[in-house]
């Protein structure tokens, strides 16, 4: 995005800046508020949370003086604040996509329904959609961009989030005609399948962030998940059910992410995974090359002697960089990362402990269950459950710990996440 700065500058001394309303301020989305605020050609006018205080003080915090911020759950009073200068928040995220005025709707809760309802009206409404809620990316998002770009908008997963940094990586060695061997992150927390947000509860404290987040993280889901969206986007697929997830360090990862007769781990090249230890939080993609000259351009400048080389990004700013995917989506009308039309990948359920028949299903980084990658070929033929519809769902038989749920086991909620995946499974048939 060269020049984003003079055409962000320009819309700021045209009094034009780009309008964003947010959905979920807790940690994420009151980054993202944060950042904005100290930036030229963007403003965000509208915000909405369930916990009314944060709205409130998210704008206080960003120099929004109280008296000019309207609260309220009527979404014409909304408008009519709007319209006479003023910023809004609200408790109900249905208000949001109906704001006149707003350019970009940011969905940032990580509940996979709710990211669908917003995510829906936002592409109902013409407004762009950057999803921060990669829950709801991974189970709706080839329908859910589908619709978008039927309806001459943006549908994206928003930059800073360690998907679009490695697909940075991924667009910037395929655009040379480099081979991907491998492309993923590191993983920030120690695995531990069987965290519960109980057990996390100090720790959680103690970083000042939501237990049930915590938990999503430390149980191997998000990450999952992640590599789940960044295969969809990239056509690079998970080599076994549940990736490998070995721990090595940086200069490790171009030997270990390669294939078996090299000395690796990899029974195929062009895989997503995930690597514990000091890589966290950078994010890598693993390239090869036969070309004898491009060989020895890249010992010469330091690159290793082959044949695979890294290309690595020590970092990742999650929130901070979301901007730039409202910005993208505006100014270019381009996605930063989005499904391709064929499912590649599925995040499946697994059960965290042993689960009776009629219980309902408690959902992502709580109690229940926890997520692995699987291909979108194999988890369609044996009919296994998305991580994303199992919140909700009640069981038709007993499963047992680290069984995977199928969907012959449950009884899906019947809500718009689930009417959009049954719509998203007639249309789009898995890659094989």
């Amino acid at each position: 995005m060269l020049n984003l700065p003079e055409k962000l500058a320009n819309l700021e001394r045209e009094k034009r800046p780009i309008k964003v309303g947010v959905v979920g301020v807790g940690q994420m989305g009151a980054g993202v508020i944060t950042i904005i605020s100290q930036m030229k050609g963007m403003k965000v006018v509208a915000a909405c949370d369930i916990d009314k205080r944060r709205t409130l003080n998210i704008f206080k915090e960003t120099g929004i003086p109280p008296g000019q911020v309207f609260y309220s759950d009527d979404p014409d009073e909304c408008n009519k604040a709007l319209e006479k200068g003023m910023r809004v928040a609200t408790g109900r995220a249905e208000v949001i996509p109906q704001l006149f005025l707003l350019d970009v709707v940011v969905e940032a809760t990580g509940i996979p329904r709710v990211g669908a309802e917003v995510a829906f009206a936002a592409i109902r409404s013409k407004k762009h959609i950057v999803m921060m809620n990669i829950e709801t990316d991974v189970t709706v998002g080839h329908i859910l961009s589908d619709l978008a770009r039927r309806s001459g908008v943006v549908y994206t997963v928003g930059a800073g989030d360690e998907p679009a940094a490695i697909k940075e990586l991924y667009d910037f060695a395929t655009s040379l005609g480099f081979k991907v061997v491998a492309a993923g992150k590191g993983k920030n927390n120690p695995l531990n399948r069987e965290a519960t947000p109980e057990s996390l509860k100090e720790i959680a404290r103690k970083k000042g962030i939501n237990p049930k987040m915590l938990c999503e993280f430390v149980d191997g889901s998000k990450t999952m998940i992640e590599m789940a969206a960044l295969a969809n986007a990239t056509g690079l697929i998970p080599d076994v059910r549940g990736m490998h997830g070995p721990e090595c360090e940086p200069e490790e990862i171009a030997t270990v992410f390669s294939l078996r007769n090299q000395g690796g781990i990899l029974n195929q090249e062009g895989v997503v995974d995930y690597a514990l230890g000091k890589i966290a939080p950078g994010v890598f993609v693993v390239v090869t090359t036969k070309n004898r000259r491009l060989i020895q351009d890249l010992e010469y400048i330091g690159m290793g002697k082959g044949p695979n080389y890294l290309l690595y990004r020590p970092y990742h700013l999650v929130s901070i960089e979301v901007p730039l995917s409202i910005a993208r989506a505006v100014i270019y009308n381009e996605p930063t990362l989005v499904p391709l039309k064929n499912p590649v990948a599925e995040t499946i359920t697994v059960a965290k402990r042993d689960l009776k028949k009629g219980m309902t299903i408690d959902g992502i980084g709580r109690f229940d269950i926890y997520g692995l990658i699987e291909k979108a070929s194999v988890a369609r033929k044996e009919n296994l459950l998305p991580l994303g519809l199992a919140e909700g769902a009640i069981l038709k038989t007993d499963v047992r710990k680290g069984d995977c749920l199928t969907l012959d086991q449950v009884e899906l909620e019947d809500n718009l996440l689930v009417n959009l995946r049954k719509l998203q499974d007639r249309l789009f048939s898995p890659k094989e």
